[in-house]
């Protein structure tokens, strides 16, 4: 994942300005919230992000695509 560092916030400042991680994901479609140091948590935007207008069978699709490539090799094992 990149993650633009305007984005970046941490757990501690999320909980204390929420509304400074509402602006950051109204300005940039998302806010990523840091927790111990790593990603964890991801604010969007819900009328920024195009994940959210596509049906349940596209986001089946999707997941079902990355599956199928992720493991392609091992279905070819498994076909034979």
């Amino acid at each position: 994942m990149i993650i633009n560092t305007n984005q970046i916030v941490t757990v501690t400042e999320a909980n204390q300005n929420f509304s400074r991680v509402t602006r950051i994901a109204d300005q940039n479609g998302q806010a990523v919230i840091f927790k111990n140091s790593k990603p964890q948590y991801i604010l969007i935007n819900v009328d920024e992000n195009p994940m959210l207008d596509l049906s349940d069978d596209e986001k089946i699709d999707i997941v079902a695509k990355r599956i199928l490539d992720k493991y392609l090799p091992a279905f070819k094992e498994l076909a034979k």
